[in-house]
């Protein structure tokens, strides 16, 4: 029997990759790395992985009869027409360049925790111009189809169930939505529902489930809701230009990974902002008014009342999907 060094080295490769997913699922950091919507798709490249790990586990050992097998096509290294590789021609540094590549994702998965994004990522992703430009954008597509559009991709967008920040239950579980497996699903009518909520309420929550699409509609139409009450919760982004009692109220969107991460939040007015720390989580309520900044109507909310709150569990906005019937 002989036994082949970079075939069990290529089992190992499968089997740390199905440990590693299924750690990531079990600790629930997996929603820190990707969408919820994916759960499911991950979990079968776990198994995926595993059943490739059992049928490399047939190559590591082989007969001679079977390891010095005569072909019509050239291997690597051999006398052949094509050059793929079976995994037993020597080792090299092209070779460990490709392992070297593979084995990295593996070694940062199980050593170094996943982060949460903070302040530092929204701010190279380019903080209140990226806002801005969110806004001029939503106003541009406002004013040229004179209606909310249905068919961006904001307006797919955020969880449906949930408790908001005063344990109250949401508008959407009175509406008795059903408990679905990927709970960022819902019908057209839903999504109507919620909208029509938003604009006939006084009180704005933005709950996890709402904050994104509730935000897009809002941009859409600023002094519909100016002198309205809003509740959210948010980390504290501040950046050059902004006065010292303000910072920005921000979360991070969430699509597929946190590779398209995107930032969005409110400017915020809180006396005594100047002494609340970058990434600091805070919990506000406030009044809805209008503001300009860099030439772009925005939102601000002039904050009543607010408090430190821990990191949430689930510190990502995910989209809604709507379904079609």
């Amino acid at each position: 029997m002989t036994f082949h060094f970079q075939q069990a080295f290529r089992a190992f490769i499968l089997l740390a990759f199905t440990v590693l997913i299924i750690k990531l699922h079990m600790t629930g950091e997996i929603t820190k790395l990707i969408n919820p919507k994916y759960e499911g798709l991950s979990k079968t490249a776990a198994i995926i992985f595993l059943i490739l790990f059992f049928i490399q586990i047939t190559r590591i050992w082989s007969t001679k009869k079977t390891s010095s097998h005569s072909c019509n096509h050239d291997h690597e290294g051999s006398n052949c027409g094509h050059h793929h590789d079976h995994g037993n021609t020597p080792f090299s540094s092209k070779k460990f360049i490709s392992y070297a590549i593979i084995v990295f994702p593996l070694l940062t998965g199980f050593f170094l925790p996943p982060k949460v994004l903070d302040s530092s990522i929204a701010d190279k992703k380019g903080g209140m111009a990226i806002l801005a430009n969110k806004k001029q954008k939503a106003s541009e597509e406002s004013t040229e189809t004179g209606e909310f559009d249905s068919s961006d991709p904001w307006l797919e967008e955020q969880p449906l169930t949930g408790e908001n920040s005063t344990g109250e239950t949401s508008f959407i579980e009175d509406n008795a939505i059903p408990d679905l497996e990927y709970k960022n699903l819902m019908s057209k009518e839903e999504y109507d529902q919620l909208i029509q909520h938003l604009s006939q309420t006084d009180r704005i929550v933005m709950d996890d489930t709402v904050f994104a699409t509730y935000y897009d509609e809002m941009s859409y139409d600023l002094e519909k809701y100016k002198g309205k009450e809003i509740e959210l919760t948010g980390f504290a982004y501040k950046e050059e230009g902004l006065e010292q009692d303000q910072l920005v109220l921000s979360r991070f969107l969430i699509t597929h990974c946190v590779a398209d991460a995107s930032v969005i939040g409110f400017l915020s007015e809180i006396p005594g902002a100047a002494n609340i720390e970058e990434d600091t989580w805070i919990s506000a309520t406030g009044v809805l008014d209008v503001t300009t900044f860099n030439g772009v109507e925005l939102p601000i909310i002039k904050v009543t009342k607010w408090n430190i709150v821990d990191e949430p569990k689930e510190p990502y906005l995910y989209p809604i999907s709507i379904k079609i019937l």
